[in-house]
C-alpha cells in the first residue's frame, strides 16, 4: 500500500522505516490498556491507539511512533500519552539520530479528561527535552483525522512538520469551533472551507509546516530523509533567538492577516495571482507555485 491516507498506523511505520528494521515496544500482546475506558464500559485497544518502537531510517538509528486514527480518532489518554513520553525519554538516553512522529489525532481523549490533558502536556515537555539533547523531532501528518487539539501544539513543538494536501492541522477542530461559536463563525459541513483553513496548503503558506506532499508513503519517506539530512549539519536545539524570531513572525502574521477570515484573501495578500487555482493543484505543482510566497518569506 502506497497511500499514506489509507494505511493504518502499523502499515505506515513499517513502510516508512527501513525494511524489516522496526521493533515495536509494548505491542498488543503486552495488553497495556487504558484503566479508564473499562470503568466507562468503553472498548479498549491492546496498544491504546499508538504504535511505538525503534528502527532504522535511511540507515540512521531512530525511534518512531504512529497514532491509529481508527481507534477513538487517535485521541490521547493516559497510557497513550505515557507511551509517547517514554519513547521520547528513551531517545535522549539512547542518543538516537532522530524521533519520527506519525500523528493522526483529534487531541485529548475526553473519556479520560484530566489524565489526557496531563499526558499531552508531558508529551510537549518531552519533545522539547528531546530537542534540547540535539535530537531532531520530525512530525508527519497525512491521516484522515488530521492533527488537532493538544497534539496540534505538540506538532508545532517539533523541528519540522511534513503534511499531505489531505492532512489538516489546527488547535480546535471545525466541529468544536462550530459548537462553541455557531455555524456563522465556521460551518464544519463546508469541507472546502475546512481544508482551505486547516489543510496542508494553507498551513504551508502561513509557515506552519515545511512541505506539502503527495498522498504517498514514499513521498513522506523522501521528505523526512531530506529533513533529517539537514539536521545532520544543523542543531536541532530550540534557541532563544529562534523563539523570539517565531514570536515576531506570528505578530507580523496577526497584523497582516488578523482581520481576514477567508484563506483565499490571505493568499491574495501574500501576492498569489490566482488563489482560486491553488486547491485544485497537485502537491508538487502547488509547491512550485507557492515558492517565495510563504508568510515571513516576502
Amino acid at each position: 500500500m502506497s497511500s499514506y491516507l489509507e494505511a493504518n498506523a502499523r502499515q505506515r511505520i513499517h513502510q516508512l522505516l527501513d525494511a524489516g528494521s522496526f521493533e515495536e515496544f509494548l505491542p498488543p500482546s503486552a495488553r497495556i490498556v487504558s484503566p479508564h475506558l473499562a470503568q466507562l464500559d468503553t472498548p479498549a485497544s491492546f496498544d491504546d491507539g499508538v504504535v511505538i518502537g525503534s528502527g532504522r531510517f535511511i540507515g540512521k538509528s531512530v525511534l518512531a511512533a504512529s497514532q491509529e486514527g481508527g481507534f477513538m480518532g487517535g485521541a490521547v489518554g493516559e497510557v497513550h500519552g505515557a507511551k509517547l513520553v517514554g519513547l521520547l525519554k528513551r531517545a535522549v538516553i539512547d542518543q538516537v539520530d532522530a524521533v519520527i512522529l506519525l500523528l493522526e489525532t483529534g487531541g485529548v481523549r475526553l473519556h479520560e479528561a484530566n489524565a489526557g490533558l496531563i499526558a499531552v502536556s508531558e508529551v510537549m515537555r518531552a519533545v522539547l527535552d528531546t530537542r534540547a539533547a540535539n535530537i531532531p523531532v520530525i512530525v508527519l501528518v497525512g491521516g484522515a483525522n488530521g492533527c488537532f487539539g493538544g497534539m496540534g501544539i505538540v506538532a508545532c513543538c517539533a523541528n519540522a512538520i511534513l503534511m499531505s494536501e489531505e492532512a489538516r492541522l489546527a488547535m480546535s477542530g471545525p466541529e468544536v469551533i462550530e459548537t462553541t461559536h455557531g455555524v456563522e463563525e465556521f460551518d464544519s459541513r463546508d469541507r472546502a472551507l475546512v481544508w482551505r483553513t486547516t489543510g496542508g496548503k494553507h498551513r504551508y503558506l502561513l509557515g506552519d509546516c515545511d512541505a506539502v506532499l503527495p498522498d504517498d508513503i514514499n513521498a513522506f519517506r523522501k521528505a523526512a530523509a531530506e529533513t533529517l539530512a539537514c539536521y545532520q549539519q544543523n542543531s536541532a536545539v530550540l534557541t532563544l533567538d529562534e523563539l523570539e524570531a517565531e514570536h515576531a513572525m506570528l505578530s507580523k502574521r496577526l497584523n497582516d492577516f488578523g482581520k481576514l477570515s477567508e484563506p483565499m484573501d490571505i493568499w491574495t495578500r501574500l501576492g498569489i495571482a490566482e488563489p482560486a487555482s491553488l486547491p485544485m493543484l497537485e502537491a508538487d505543482a502547488f509547491m512550485q507555485q507557492a515558492a517565495g510566497f510563504r508568510a515571513g518569506e516576502r
